[in-house]
């Protein structure tokens, strides 16, 4: 047989009851394996019987050809995992033969299946009470995730599970992370560092605003911080367009601020802040009322204005308006007069890559640009209006700053450090584990003296209830469903420490202002659509305040192989971690034929036949001649005038496909709350 066999390399052998496993090796692969069996002899443990493993019988052979073999090895290993007598009768055999071997540390599991693989303090993975090689450690794993129903985990998810394994070397460990462990060492996937850029901080004392204005802002503090400052160098104050792009918690808002009830004091035209959401629009409403209500009047207009366009919150002659993108872009659709505007802050602008918001916003800029200019060309001492875009998180800030004609204030800077972290669970583990979080946060105090709150974000309404009413401590859900006055309290709560949670929809997810020291995402779905890297970004910034917070978390919940909707292509585990690794997208507007026709008649309807020309200036590139066709094919518009049905459909922001859904059911004779019910369903199924 060793004529057949040839060279060996290595010959092992590892203890299996009271027999020995022979594993015969060369150039690193298995030549053959057998089973020895020793006898107790005069001269001492010699070989009685040598069996060669042939599939699954043994084949006998003269035990000399075992010490034939040994002979021919290059080297001899023993088992560290052989008991130790049997490690001294093995030694003892092989002495009787002049042989030398050498006990090394092997993986148990390849051993028992017949395959010398030899760890070290380096490769050797903890599992249970034992040791393995990395190779057997992640068939355990797979076996695992097929057992927990993870095994369709994608590659991305795998390969951080398997880092994870090589980093810690402990199996146990891994294995509870699948269960929903939530040991920061375990689940902590990086932490994005605190980092400070070398600005010259504005001094408050130098700024030339309006008396009144100047006294509010040197008692509030004594310079800008450095993202104001950049922008006060920049030209803020001598009117020019800026871009801010900066992260959340950095003090951007103040800079349209300023801008804005300066030149509103001064008698040089109001200020328009423009939010994507009502929520957002309160709050801003209440912060301008409390804040500047003694120096100047504020209102509010939002989106609800087309329904009940009565004036009850509105007045168009304050010198401060807070509003929605539609609540503006109402106005103008409708002919409102908005008197001068000094300043345009545009909070949010990343809005402008979204899919049915995007467009609208677009389109709402370009009107309210023509409406000032408009203005400016009638009236002597009405120059236009300055443009402020505030954004946290923008991918393309460069050619976005081109694009909106403004100079680009940019400002990196983190306040604060953040972990983020990512566990495994399903859907019904994961009110458990958010329950431990928030209770771990809320027991917490931070240097500055405040303890730990947590905001969960998931995506509907009744999960916000549901996951609210799972933890122990004080939460409350917070969702566009709830009136104005229960948002407020709750917002109220959560400033005064009362409440150690919020759970809200990731709709509302832009702007908020609860001081969180940690976001946990429920999930990474905003309906029915997964989260981009923007979006992503956006809401964890939430996490970390500098004034309240030493650092942030950030907690990613992670179902495998889980989906919200049929239409969805990826599943929670491949989008969390492409968002965590993701570049941010570039904010852009894009337009289909819907699109282009919902914004070129909201467009004639405004300025007529200088449509185009709005058209024209927008981010996107809209097909004016094609969208201006079909206007005309559905009766939309008569040459550059809307029609009646055109007035209709574009006050009311109804996608083509929609206004026709509802023609068709009122020739049809449907019932008018029948009507809404369809509109409803249409809407789950896109």
């Amino acid at each position: 047989m060793s004529q057949q066999v040839g060279r060996v390399d290595t010959l092992f052998l590892h203890q299996t009851g009271e027999n020995y496993l022979v594993v015969v090796e060369r150039d690193g692969e298995r030549v053959f394996r057998a089973v020895l069996e020793l006898k107790e002899t005069n001269a001492g443990p010699r070989p009685a019987k040598f069996r060669v493993k042939r599939g699954s019988s043994d084949e006998p052979r003269d035990p000399s050809q075992f010490v034939e073999l040994a002979r021919r090895a290059s080297r001899i290993r023993i088992s560290q995992q052989t008991a130790p007598s049997a490690r001294e009768e093995l030694k003892e055999m092989l002495d009787g033969y002049q042989l030398e071997a050498v006990a090394v540390r092997t993986c148990r599991y390849c051993a028992s299946s017949g395959r010398y693989s030899p760890i070290t303090e380096e490769t050797a993975i903890k599992a249970d009470r034992d040791h393995i090689c990395p190779d057997c450690a992640k068939r355990e794993l797979e076996r695992e995730l097929d057992f927990s129903g993870a095994g369709s985990l994608t590659g991305a998810a795998q390969d951080r599970l398997e880092d994870l394994l090589l980093e810690t070397k402990d199996l146990d460990r891994i294995e509870n992370l699948l269960k929903g462990g939530l040991d920061p060492d375990l689940t902590r996937f990086d932490t994005v560092s605190a980092t400070t850029d070398d600005i010259d901080l504005v001094p408050t004392s130098s700024l030339d605003l309006h008396p009144k204005l100047q006294g509010l802002t040197e008692d509030r503090f004594d310079t800008l911080l450095p993202v104001q400052s950049l922008s006060v160098d920049n030209g803020l104050f001598e009117g020019r367009d800026q871009l801010v792009v900066s992260a959340t918690a950095t003090g951007k808002t103040l800079v349209g601020e300023l801008a804005g009830i300066d030149r509103a004091l001064k008698g040089e035209g109001k200020l328009l802040f423009l939010v994507p959401l009502v929520a957002l629009a309160n709050q801003k409403h209440e912060d301008f009322e409390d804040r500047y209500g003694d120096l100047v009047d504020v209102t509010i207009r939002v989106g609800a204005s087309r329904i009940n366009d009565d004036g009850n919150r509105f007045d168009p002659g304050a010198d401060v308006i807070v509003g929605t993108y539609e609540g503006i872009d109402h106005a103008l659709r409708t002919g409102k007069d908005l008197g001068d505007i000094g300043t345009v802050v545009i909070d949010e602008v990343h809005t402008l890559k979204e899919g049915e918001r995007g467009h609208r916003l677009d389109g709402m800029i370009s009107r309210l640009k023509y409406y000032c200019e408009n203005r400016a060309k009638r009236r002597e001492n009405y120059g236009g209006a300055q443009w402020v875009y505030l954004s946290a998180t923008v991918g393309n800030p460069e050619v976005l700053a081109q694009s909106l004609e403004a100079t680009l204030i940019e400002f990196e800077e983190r306040p604060v450090p953040i972990e983020r972290h990512v566990t495994f669970a399903d859907g019904r583990e994961k009110p458990e584990i958010a329950d431990k979080l928030v209770t771990r946060e809320f027991d917490t105090k931070s240097s500055k003296g405040y303890r730990g709150q947590t905001i969960i974000f998931t995506n509907s309404r009744r999960r916000c209830h549901e996951i609210s009413r799972k933890l122990q401590y004080s939460s409350a859900p917070y969702h566009a469903g709830l009136d104005y006055g229960q948002r407020k309290r709750v917002e109220r709560q959560f400033g005064n420490q009362d409440l150690a949670a919020v759970v809200t929809t990731a709709a509302l997810a832009a702007g908020v202002d609860f001081p969180a020291s940690q976001v946990v995402f429920d999930s990474l779905a905003m309906g029915i659509e997964w989260l981009s890297v923007q979006e992503f970004e956006q809401m964890l910034g939430r996490a970390g305040r500098p004034d309240y917070h030493d650092k942030g978390k950030v907690y990613v919940l992670v179902e495998p192989d889980c989906v919200y909707h049929n239409t969805m292509e990826m599943t929670e585990d491949e989008v969390a971690f492409k968002l965590l690794k993701g570049e941010m997208e570039d904010v852009m507007t894009v337009y289909d034929e819907s699109a282009a026709a919902e914004e070129t008649l909201a467009n004639i309807i405004v300025a007529g036949k200088r449509a185009k020309r709005l058209n024209d200036r927008m981010l996107g590139d809209v097909p004016t001649k094609h969208a201006v066709g079909k206007l005309l094919e559905w009766d939309f518009i008569d040459g550059f005038e809307p029609t009646p049905l055109g007035r209709a459909v574009s006050r009311h922001f109804l996608s083509p496909t929609d206004a026709f859904r509802i023609l068709d059911n009122v020739r049809n004779g449907v019932e008018p709350y029948d009507i809404v019910a369809d509109m409803e369903l249409a809407d789950e199924e896109r």
